[in-house]
């Protein structure tokens, strides 16, 4: 019965820690934080920090660093900033890891050593979240851990709301996706993935362009919806007084690129798995050479994904011209008889919010400007298209391609 009395004691007190640690009442705490570093002369958003050195290159300089050992000397004097992610203190003595792009460090901070009323402002003015910069010399703890001994410090950034539980507690997925900042600062293995997608975009740019190609600007919006059979998003520009299509596809324009070029050595790729693709369903490639009804076309697949789609360019302006009226027709086609059908209110409803079944409700045109340039004449040409989440995904072993992007649009909150 005493086990079950303080058991239920317990479940009284927890309800109002609960309510004293909220989200609001932290930021009405740390809001009173920031007014007190102000009437103390002190900013709590600093303008600048010098830095000398990141947590990395710290752990990996001093990598041989004895257990127990200073280096004092003026070139180990050392600056760095971050965000702390975790904070003990002992008395007289506090031990804080900052953590910024790189990795993490200890920041070492004795009350006799930091200036004038520092270490009270280190305990009594700085939260976890909050971005540090920190000077001092180097130390590695007796239990091997390395250090910044810190000689001062200054809140460059002041944190308002808390980081989530232990700081790497961020697990919901939606919450992730939705909220990339605070997932990126709560999982540093996030931010290590798009630090991966930049240098695998950086690695093709440069991959490409040391094959002589030229990297081109395309327009976002464009005047005829392009992308084959792919539903278009439409906009009305005001300035212009017409519609405008968000762009699919950047093919057409980068083909209109072409046709100013005297020589394009064809850079033709290998077929890899599924090959040959159907003219029907296959509107920009070229007719195949030795097959009838096929393309010089292939697709590249790993894992079940489809990484890569190229083709030899269609470079005949009447078959290209024949094949995108076809494309036109039979979809308009489609659409009448789907404005025509005489369902039920519900299954009208139904129609409505089916993207298969609304995928003909839109109306599609010719793109004219590209057939007359066309008609000018392109050389021989190869296109590839490669699927960078899909790529990133596989180089990081990513499960979803949300992973991937930095900021997926997120689904509505219920």
């Amino acid at each position: 019965m005493e086990a079950v009395k303080a058991w239920s004691l317990s479940l009284q007190w927890q309800q109002p820690l609960k309510l004293l640690f909220s989200p609001e009442s932290v930021r009405a705490i740390r809001l009173q934080k920031i007014q007190e570093l102000r009437s103390k002369g002190l900013e709590p958003y600093a303008y600048r920090w010098d830095r000398t050195h990141s947590a990395n290159q710290l752990q990996e300089t001093y990598r041989n660093l004895e257990n127990g050992e200073e280096v004092n000397s003026e070139k180990d004097h050392v600056s760095i900033a971050g965000r702390i992610v975790a904070r003990r203190a002992f008395g007289k003595l506090a031990f804080l890891t900052l953590r910024d792009d790189s990795g993490t460090i200890q920041l070492y901070c004795e009350k006799g050593r930091l200036v004038s009323d520092q270490f009270e402002q280190l305990k009594n003015l700085v939260d976890i979240g909050d971005i540090l910069g920190a000077s001092g010399s180097i130390k590695r703890t007796e239990k091997g851990e390395l250090s910044v001994y810190v000689n001062s410090f200054a809140i460059l950034t002041k944190s308002l709301l808390p980081l989530p539980d232990k700081f790497h507690g961020l697990t919901h997925v939606d919450k992730r996706y939705r909220q990339r900042y605070l997932d990126m600062i709560s999982n540093p293995e996030v931010a290590d993935v798009f630090r991966k997608r930049a240098k695998i975009v950086s690695e093709l740019r440069k991959t490409v362009e040391s094959f002589g190609f030229l990297e081109v600007e395309t327009p976002v919006l464009q005047g005829a919806a392009g992308g084959a059979e792919a539903r278009p998003f439409v906009t009305y520009h005001n300035s212009l007084g017409r519609d405008l299509y968000l762009r699919i596809a950047t093919e057409l324009h980068l083909k209109r690129m072409l046709v100013f070029e005297i020589v394009v050595e064809p850079k033709l790729l290998q077929p890899t798995f599924v090959l040959d693709y159907p003219v029907e369903i296959s509107p920009l490639a070229k007719r195949h050479r030795r097959h009838a009804g096929l393309t010089e076309r292939f697709e590249l697949f790993i894992c079940g994904r489809e990484l890569g789609n190229a083709f030899s360019e269609l470079t005949d302006p009447v078959d290209q011209r024949g094949r995108l009226e076809e494309q036109t027709r039979q979809h308009n086609k489609k659409r009448e008889e789907a404005k025509s059908e005489t369902d039920s209110a519900e299954e009208k409803k139904k129609h409505n919010h089916d993207d298969d079944d609304d995928k003909e409700s839109y109306e599609v045109t010719l793109d004219d400007d590209f057939l007359t340039a066309l008609e000018y004449g392109m050389p021989p040409a190869s296109g590839m298209g490669i699927g960078i989440d899909r790529l990133v995904m596989l180089l990081t072993n990513a499960a979803s391609i949300r992973d991937v992007i930095a900021f997926p649009v997120p689904r509505n909150q219920e």
